[in-house]
């Protein structure tokens, strides 16, 4: 039988885990899906064609970044806590 407890341990560090990061990864994601609007759109941008699907690509590339960067700090706090956990090894 499992504890209650440590299920209720698990499920708050998760939530705590979650909150990591998460402006980056939405502003991330906000980007990423900007920036494929403006390329797909930029098509059809007549004369801007070009300037419109560079703003595309560079919103495309802010927003991975971000996101990458935003599970790094996810990976980078989930070691710290683990490391608390064991004592401070590792």
């Amino acid at each position: 039988m499992t504890d209650p407890q440590t299920e209720e341990q698990v499920a708050a560090y998760r939530a705590e885990l979650r909150a990591v990061g998460r402006n980056q990864r939405l502003a991330g994601f906000g980007l990423v899906v900007l920036g494929a609007v403006l390329v797909w759109g930029g098509t059809r941008a007549g004369g801007l064609a070009e300037i419109v699907q560079m703003a595309g690509y560079a919103s495309l590339a802010v927003g991975w970044a971000l996101m990458l960067a935003a599970i790094f700090l996810r990976t980078r706090y989930h070691r710290r806590r683990m490391a608390e956990l064991d004592g401070g090894v590792g």
